[in-house]
């Protein structure tokens, strides 16, 4: 029996807050212009959101608060209601609490009940294990129509009272680099009206013997150790790993499909930063292709920023028009991708 195809009825996002600019950061921080013009430059970010105030510290947004809105907004326009989904799949780096699992929380603001859940725990692939853990089940048959999560609030890992002038570049790049926000789509074996194919989805742990190239560690009382962020990264490593294994994962896409690079009209990138995004897109060289970036607006919110792409990209598709959607997961370096095709 010829397995159904697994379609994308429609995404949602979210994002916390205005846009917060460098400017903003430099003077929450007590940062001089000089490092303003090393964020222009280097991180090549121009604003982010927060689930955070920067002016009184507190946590405005949470995860499942993102979520919610995501997943109400992709569920509204899919045309599907909750009584409809039979599986929600969530991927975070940075869950609400340990228990419960914010994908609970998220599926019972939307009112779905009644259905499997799974929450997976991955920094910037693990929208794409949601999608592909997903995409798995609903072709064995089990289930039909899946409410795929994927987003992070990675502010709250910030101490806004600590002096960014007394920490090491590791550390300091992330206060610039990274956004909060959440994303959503709704896959169906079963679809109603306008959809898309979503062709493949793979996912690959590639970091035998490899020093992790970023660590989250955990906040709170018993952890927390005085006058750091709790993030960090070697981002030498990133610089010169990430748009690599880019390549090599469009060249997969491409041979696993039998598709040519000149019969792909988007590609939706890595988006670490500004700045190398557009080193990746120089090392993927393909021209033919239009590119999809958002990361210079929205801050790079990990497993939120696929949805994000998606949104853009998703109006603009006409029958026959090819997606692929790449991304590197550099704290164990995973490598992921997909395809979708307009049908």
């Amino acid at each position: 029996m010829t397995p159904p195809d697994v379609h994308l009825a429609a995404v949602g996002t979210a994002l916390p807050g205005p846009p917060v600019d460098n400017a903003a950061l430099a003077r929450r921080f007590g940062m001089d212009p000089i490092w303003e013009e090393w964020v222009d430059t280097f991180i090549g970010t121009r604003t982010r959101h927060l689930a955070v105030d920067l002016d009184t510290g507190e946590v405005r947004y949470s995860l499942a608060d993102l979520g919610e809105t995501a997943g109400r907004q992709a569920l509204e326009t899919s045309g599907f209601t909750a009584e409809d989904i039979d599986l929600v799949v969530m991927g975070t780096a940075t869950p609400d609490h340990l228990m419960p699992a914010t994908v609970n929380v998220v599926a019972d603001r939307l009112g779905i009940d009644g259905v499997s859940t799974y929450q997976l725990q991955s920094g910037c692939a693990g929208a794409f294990q949601a999608l592909d853990v997903a995409r798995q089940m609903l072709l064995t048959g089990r289930h039909r129509t899946a409410l795929v999560l994927g987003g992070d609030v990675i502010a709250k890992h910030y101490d806004l009272e600590l002096d960014l002038r007394s920490l090491p570049p590791a550390e300091m790049v992330n206060v610039a680099l990274f956004g909060d926000g959440a994303g959503a789509v709704v896959l169906t074996t079963e679809p109603r009206g306008d959809s898309t194919a979503l062709r493949t989805v793979f996912t690959r742990l590639t970091g035998l013997r490899r020093a992790p190239g970023q660590i989250l560690e955990w906040f709170g009382p018993a952890q927390r150790q005085p006058g750091g962020t709790g993030a960090r990264e070697d981002y030498k490593a990133i610089e010169a790993s990430v748009p690599v294994m880019a390549e090599e994962i469009l060249a997969e896409l491409l041979k696993q499909l039998g598709w040519s690079s000149d019969e792909v009209d988007y590609v939706l990138p890595p988006q670490l930063s500004g700045t190398m995004t557009a080193r990746i897109m120089a090392r993927l060289d393909v021209p033919g292709m239009h590119e999809v970036t958002c990361v210079n607006e929205t801050g790079n919110n990990a497993n939120a920023l696929p949805f994000q792409q998606l949104e853009r990209v998703l109006p603009q598709l006409a029958d026959g028009d090819r997606v692929l959607g790449i991304a590197v997961e550099s704290s164990k370096w995973i490598q992921a991708g997909f395809a979708l095709e307009k049908v």
